[in-house]
């Protein structure tokens, strides 16, 4: 992808979006671009952070390895989203590893630049405070959709966050491969297929690496439905 459009999508970043136009253009210029392919380590859990990174393209898994060595998927980002604040800003090592899951582009914004800036202008603070409070809420979601939905509603709902249609059938393309759908939704592979045909009743049909689903409101009454009544 072409740096300026990089650049326009960084700007658009739940990060950068509300800083004033000449501290970005200050971010960007000390920032460092970097593609990485699937499989690819971006850092490891216990490496002392030292930047913040934005994801321009593809898809990155944040994870633990638990003294067993079993991997637990904290979250997933993709285009837009940034991930490592808070423990950059502390200058505190990385809690969890992190990993590129699909070929993608990564904006790193080394932690001294954005500390000098929030000298200067505190508002920048409450920008990365917004972001912050952001995964936080994700990580309250997820674990309200562990301890309140079936397994089958949590797949339901990670395929209607996939449409970009609010009603009617859509297609969407499974973004990663199904062993990570299921790390990201606390479920084994093989209870992830099993979901997979729970939810045929429901007009979702899965082909490989997309999902069909015949009615997009159909599927959210059912993610939405008491899962004492299943």
């Amino acid at each position: 992808m072409a740096h300026e459009a990089l650049k326009a999508i960084a700007k658009q970043s739940l990060l950068l979006k509300s800083f004033p136009e000449h501290h970005i253009d200050t971010l960007l210029s000390h920032a460092i671009w970097r593609k990485y392919d699937r499989g690819e380590t971006i850092f490891l859990q216990e490496e002392k952070a030292q930047a913040i990174h934005v994801v321009l393209s593809g898809w990155v898994k944040l994870f633990r390895m638990s003294p067993t060595g079993a991997e637990a998927v904290v979250s997933v980002f993709t285009r837009g989203e940034s991930f490592g604040e808070a423990v950059a800003l502390r200058n505190v090592p990385y809690p969890v590893s992190a990993e590129a899951v699909s070929a993608c582009e990564i904006m790193h914004i080394p932690s001294p630049v954005l500390l000098s800036l929030m000298r200067e202008d505190p508002e920048i603070g409450v920008s990365i405070l917004a972001a912050t409070f952001t995964h936080l809420h994700s990580l309250v979601a997820q674990l309200e959709q562990l301890k309140a939905q079936t397994g089958a509603q949590r797949v339901a709902e990670f395929l209607l966050t996939l449409c970009e249609a609010e009603m009617g059938d859509c297609i969407v393309e499974l973004p990663y491969d199904k062993m990570l759908i299921a790390g990201r939704l606390g479920m084994k592979p093989e209870s992830l297929s099993r979901a997979f045909s729970r939810l045929k009743p429901f007009g979702v049909k899965i082909d490989r690496t997309h999902a069909l689903l015949s009615d997009i409101q159909v599927l959210r009454d059912y993610a939405e439905s008491d899962p004492s009544e299943k």
